[in-house]
């Protein structure tokens, strides 16, 4: 029984830990297609006021880069890299030691995608995410998302 109460417990904690770093950023998913059978995918991050998104190279090792995974689709093939739009911010922290990499307010990752015919298919991944302030960093958190690409 204990042992029941203990899983039980790190669950909750684990569950209440990524609900708090979900709530200091928000994400949106769009689509635009670029040329023909070619779609920029927008993964977009609102982040709170006093909150920072790590970029996906950090800089330095300690802080945990933002990860954004996709799951394979034989109907798709992605650009080797996603890249990030925003205003990226390089700050030397001490307690990092070195200069870290992260965005305020907004960032956008792009992916571009390629499809390998006139077809319509969904396009799944997860974001994996850590959010800190001046005082503190929240545990780790991840999210999945399902895009639409392509069709008429």
């Amino acid at each position: 029984m204990k042992h029941l109460l203990v899983v039980a417990s790190l669950f909750l904690v684990t569950v209440f830990a990524q609900a708090q770093s979900s709530k200091q950023v928000k994400w949106t998913y769009t689509v635009k297609k670029i040329a023909d059978k070619t779609f920029e995918i927008h993964i977009s991050a609102a982040v709170n006021p006093g909150w920072h998104l790590y970029a996906q190279e950090v800089g330095v090792e300690g802080p945990l880069p933002n990860t954004i995974s996709f799951t394979k689709n034989p109907l798709v093939t992605f650009e080797p890299k996603v890249k990030e739009v925003g205003k990226l911010i390089k700050k030397n922290e001490d307690v990092w030691g070195g200069v870290v990499n992260y965005y305020e307010k907004s960032v956008d990752f792009v992916q571009v995608v390629t499809l390998k015919g006139n077809i319509k298919t969904n396009v799944n991944g997860k974001i994996e995410f850590t959010v800190c302030n001046d005082r503190e960093c929240l545990p780790p958190a991840d999210v999945d998302f399902t895009v639409n690409v392509g069709g008429k």
